[in-house]
């Protein structure tokens, strides 16, 4: 039995943009699931086992936003956070 913990770290804002571009191209056709978690209204999965397309990270001067897209080859949907405040890694490590 191979235990494993959870490693997280915070990334600075001037790195989010290339974060993301990279991300996306290493998991391109990755199934993922994106949900809400929120307080007040309850936590809401918004999609479930679907390819990713791409994230992109527009900075604050482009708009402060990031989208989420999925699809196979062309966007079936799309999940937009305005204004950030944090993003955040974790990667298991085996104890």
């Amino acid at each position: 039995m191979t235990n494993t913990i959870a490693l997280s770290k915070s990334l600075p804002l001037v790195q989010w943009e290339k974060f993301f571009d990279q991300f996306s191209g290493d998991n391109r056709g990755r199934h993922i699931a994106i949900e809400i978690i929120d307080s007040e209204l309850g936590d809401q999965e918004l999609i479930k086992n679907a390819p990713l397309l791409v994230m992109i990270y527009d900075r604050p001067d482009k708009g402060n936003n990031l989208a989420i897209e999925v699809g196979k080859d062309q966007m079936t949907y799309a999940h937009t956070i305005d204004s950030p405040t944090e993003i955040s890694t974790a990667l298991n490590a085996k104890e």
